[in-house]
């Protein structure tokens, strides 16, 4: 099945889709979506919009990512993977942890998949998060993860988590028995948010 060509000039001009896009930005300030912060991104995208205006978008979705979470963990609730809303701040927070590992913030990236780890409904998604923390703490660099670690060739396009490294070049309670010593410590530092959980 083929694409059909996006031709960006006849967007920019088209009233429908330039109104579809001044739509979601108003549904985002009034509700705070984040699903819809990443509708809106995709759209600004395709129109290759001002990079001030993407960047925009993206503080949004991250800033409004990390208010959730806080809520999250202060009443002990998981994200629903099964949720758009949740799968969506859920996938900010871990783009940003990405972001930080790729930019040598072992510290910041270690937290991030750690929290997410702890706050996801998903076991394998969970477990995949662990595999992250565990391979930060083992002293891994981004580039070796990725190298070494993740399995790009088994992601199917069609699932709604494939935003989320989750295929790896061994089975995932492999690396995680690999890494039982990262696994040992990062149960520990989890240890503090699972008071009443």
């Amino acid at each position: 099945m083929e694409t059909p060509e996006i031709h960006v000039e006849e967007l920019k001009k088209d009233p429908e889709f330039l109104a579809n896009i001044k739509r979601l930005e108003e549904e985002c300030k009034e509700t705070g979506s984040i699903a819809k912060g990443y509708q809106l991104l995709d759209a600004q995208l395709i129109i290759e919009a001002p990079e001030d205006e993407i960047n925009e978008i993206f503080t949004f979705i991250v800033n409004n990512a990390f208010d959730k979470l806080a809520e999250k963990l202060s009443e002990q609730s998981d994200f629903d993977m099964q949720d758009e809303e949740d799968r969506a701040t859920a996938r900010a927070i871990y783009e940003h942890g990405i972001q930080r590992y790729s930019e040598n913030d072992k510290k910041g990236a270690k937290e991030i998949f750690l929290v997410l780890h702890h706050t996801v409904n998903d076991p394998g998604l969970k477990d995949a998060m662990m595999v992250h923390a565990a391979a930060v703490m083992a002293g891994y660099s981004f580039d070796d993860f990725i190298e070494k670690l993740v399995d790009v060739d088994q992601v199917d396009p069609h699932d709604p988590l494939a935003f989320f490294i989750q295929t790896f070049t061994q089975p995932t309670d492999i690396l995680l028995n690999m890494f039982a010593k990262e696994v040992k410590a990062g149960k520990e530092e989890l240890k503090v948010l699972e008071t009443s959980k």
